[in-house]
């Protein structure tokens, strides 16, 4: 059946109206829906946890400094990215690395060219480790 009903940048296709799931194929390799080779950045931050980095990528992962976060401290810190847009999504989530359930870490805003991150040490020690923060950014139509 041929795509029939235009909804922004995808289709509405009547096989799917009132499916409980709705599957990938043929979006990678793998079946997966997410970026192609070459869309993955990663960098290492130095000094701090407050330093920026730049990582022109639409997904990757930061590696942070692993300097010392005081018991229920924030570390913000500016991510340079020159794919993002205002317009766009951010998504950040921490990996492997660092004490588990210590951080809490989100998105505080976004811009053209640019990101910021906050991590927040949500115990009550100080750690001074590496964090390795997963992100993706969910491109919109500008």
């Amino acid at each position: 059946m041929a795509n029939t009903k235009p909804i922004g940048v995808a289709y509405e296709d009547q096989d799917i109206i009132g499916a409980t799931t709705v599957s990938a194929t043929n979006i990678l390799s793998t079946g997966q829906i997410g970026y192609a080779a070459g869309a993955y950045g990663n960098v290492t931050q130095q000094n701090n946890k407050t330093t920026a980095v730049t990582v022109n990528a639409s997904s990757g992962q930061i590696i942070t400094a692993n300097s010392q976060l005081a018991p229920s401290a924030n570390a913000l810190f500016k991510v340079n990215n020159n794919v993002v847009s205002s317009k766009d999504v951010v998504i950040v989530s921490p990996a492997t690395g660092g004490t588990n359930g210590a951080y809490n870490v989100f998105i505080t805003s976004i811009d053209d060219g640019f990101f910021y991150i906050e991590i927040k040490n949500v115990t009550n020690n100080a750690y001074s480790e590496s964090i390795r923060l997963n992100f993706a950014i969910l491109h919109t139509v500008t």
